[in-house]
């Protein structure tokens, strides 16, 4: 299924007692407390610090073009963070992962790879992409190097190419999966994932 417009989308995934639904307002709540400026640093939309920020925030992924916004959610019901698919081209056969958040809780465990090991199966095997774009703020180098783990290659650096919402200039760091290295990918967050079980 394509999106060419902004949507309310229905696509859920799940995997290794980790949870991808559509973001939805009733979220915010759970997400604010998640978020610090540390955590955001690098983010092209200020850091939110109300509920209505965070509501705002949600409101404008759910109604962007090319879109598909998530809440990263435990099999207990807690939320974990957000992530989303963005610029999706189906002429092109490709799309973006990125705008992902998770609280500090769940940074380095399971959380990270079973989300991209979701994203990037749907996006390789169900919607029959050629490639997979990461991006981070350059100076991010924790992010970076999350990317990186994925299996994801470093293509290069885009300089000044974003300016934070503190009014920073930055370079964006760009990462990719293509359809051919998808399998190896996979295996790899698989592994990843088995030793967490």
């Amino acid at each position: 299924m394509w999106f060419h417009d902004a949507v309310i989308h229905d696509l859920a995934l799940a995997t290794h007692g980790v949870r991808l639904e559509p973001l939805a307002p009733e979220h915010a709540p759970a997400l604010l407390p998640l978020v610090d400026p540390e955590l955001w640093f690098g983010m092209t939309s200020p850091v939110p610090t109300t509920a209505a920020d965070v509501e705002a925030w949600v409101d404008a992924a759910r109604r962007t073009e090319g879109t598909l916004a998530f809440a990263v959610v435990g099999d207990d019901g807690e939320v974990r963070g957000s992530t989303r698919f963005y610029d999706l081209s189906a002429g092109q056969r490709r799309v973006e992962i990125g705008t992902t958040f998770y609280g500090r809780t769940w940074w380095g465990g399971v959380t990270n790879p079973a989300c991209k090991l979701l994203l990037l199966r749907h996006a390789f095997e169900a919607w029959g992409l050629q490639r997979v774009a990461l991006r981070a703020d350059a100076r991010n180098t924790r992010s970076c190097a999350a990317i990186e783990r994925l299996g994801a290659r470093h293509e290069g650096v885009l300089r000044k190419h974003r300016v934070a919402s503190d009014g920073s200039v930055g370079d964006t760091a760009y990462f990719s999966v293509v359809d051919d290295e998808w399998p190896a990918v996979r295996a790899g967050l698989e592994q990843r994932l088995a030793a967490f079980a």
